[in-house]
This record gives structure tokens, C-alpha cells and sequence, in this order.
């Protein structure tokens, strides 16, 4: 019984052309920038972030750990 086999992937020149058309559609997103409503959001998020990190710190100093 012969064994046929198959012939998988792509080759170079479609490789290539798939990467080129994939590095176009990326640069017109990133030079589209981002919104300045999720800019805003980010900016709520972060500074949401930071006063919750403070806040356990300052949480984190004077508990007690039973060890005095």
C-alpha cells in the first residue's frame, strides 16, 4: 500500500504576502490612536487602582499580626 502524502503549510511567497497585508492592517489601527472615551475610562481605572492600592498599604502597616 502506497502511502500518499500531503502537503502541508504555506509557501514563502504566500507567507510573505499574508505577513505584509497583516503588518498594513496593523499600522492604520495603531495610527488610529485610541479614543479619547477609553482614554478617559483608562485614566478612571487607574486612578481607581492606585487609591485601592494606598489604601491596603496603609491597611497592611498597622495590622497586627500577632507576633509583639
Amino acid at each position: 500500500m502506497k502511502e500518499v502524502k500531503k502537503q502541508g503549510g504555506l509557501n514563502a511567497e504566500i507567507q510573505s504576502r499574508i505577513g505584509h497585508q497583516l503588518r498594513a492592517m496593523y499600522d492604520d489601527v495603531v495610527r488610529q490612536g485610541v479614543p479619547d472615551r477609553f482614554a478617559d475610562l483608562i485614566r478612571k481605572l487607574d486612578a481607581s487602582e492606585a487609591s485601592t492600592q494606598m489604601g491596603s498599604a496603609g491597611e497592611q502597616t498597622t495590622k497586627n499580626d500577632g507576633r509583639d
